[in-house]
C-alpha cells in the first residue's frame, strides 16, 4: 500500500510513496551512527567524517531536532509499510535567508547502502520538492561527479544542470569535483 493514500500523517511528516519523510527523533541516533559510519555513505557527503567520532550521531540528532535552525531534516521512514524505520535522511538548508530572503534552499540526502538502487532517494526528493515545506522559489543541489546515480535522482526530479564546481569532503579530506543543479519552483 502506498503511504500517500494514508489520510493522517504525524505532524511535520510528508508522504513519499513507500515511506514517509518524518522529523528526526532521538531514537534515530543508533541507526544514524551505523549508516553514516559506513565509509561509502560518509564519502558521498561533504560533512560526515569517517570514521564517525563518538557522539557525532547524537549531536546531529540534537541539531536536527532544534527548531528555527537553518536546516530542516527528515528521516526516510518505511516502518508503516514493512520497510526499515530509517532508510536514509533528506534535508533542506536555507541559503542567505537572514540576509537576503531569497526563498532558496539546498537539498541534500543520503540513503543507507542496504537500500541503494531501490528508488528511495528519488521518491524522497520528489516528495520534498512537491511539498515545498520551506515555500522555496528555488532549490539547488550538488553531487560529487563520481556519484552519477545521485545526479540521476536530481535530473529525474526535474533539476537542471547548472555547472561544475568543487567542494571539500570531510571524509575524503580533499576537494572533490561536483555537478551543481537547480530546480525552479515558481
Amino acid at each position: 500500500m502506498m503511504l500517500d493514500k494514508i489520510a493522517a500523517l504525524p505532524e511535520g511528516a510528508i508522504a513519499a510513496g513507500r515511506f514517509v519523510l518524518r522529523p528526526v527523533r532521538k531514537s534515530d541516533a543508533g541507526l544514524f551512527a551505523m549508516y553514516a559510519g559506513d565509509k561509502r555513505v560518509a564519502e558521498a557527503t561533504r560533512s560526515i567524517p569517517h570514521p564517525l567520532p563518538p557522539g557525532a550521531a547524537e549531536a546531529f540528532v540534537t541539531r536536527a531536532m532544534a527548531r528555527g535552525g537553518e536546516e530542516d531534516v527528515w528521516v526516510m521512514d518505511g516502518a508503516a509499510s514493512g520497510l526499515a524505520e530509517v532508510l536514509g535522511v533528506i534535508s533542506l538548508k536555507r541559503m542567505d535567508e537572514a540576509k537576503y530572503n531569497r526563498d532558496q534552499s539546498e537539498i541534500g540526502y543520503w540513503v543507507a547502502p542496504a537500500f541503494w538502487n531501490t528508488g528511495f532517494a528519488s521518491e524522497a526528493v520528489r516528495a520534498l520538492i512537491g511539498a515545498n515545506p520551506q515555500s522555496n522559489r528555488t532549490v539547488f543541489a550538488e553531487v560529487f561527479q563520481d556519484n552519477p546515480g545521485s545526479a540521476r535522482v536530481l535530473t529525474n526530479a526535474g533539476f537542471q544542470y547548472l555547472g561544475d564546481a568543487e567542494t571539500f569532503s570531510v571524509a575524503r579530506n580533499a576537494r572533490v569535483p561536483t555537478w551543481t543543479y537547480i530546480r525552479k519552483l515558481d
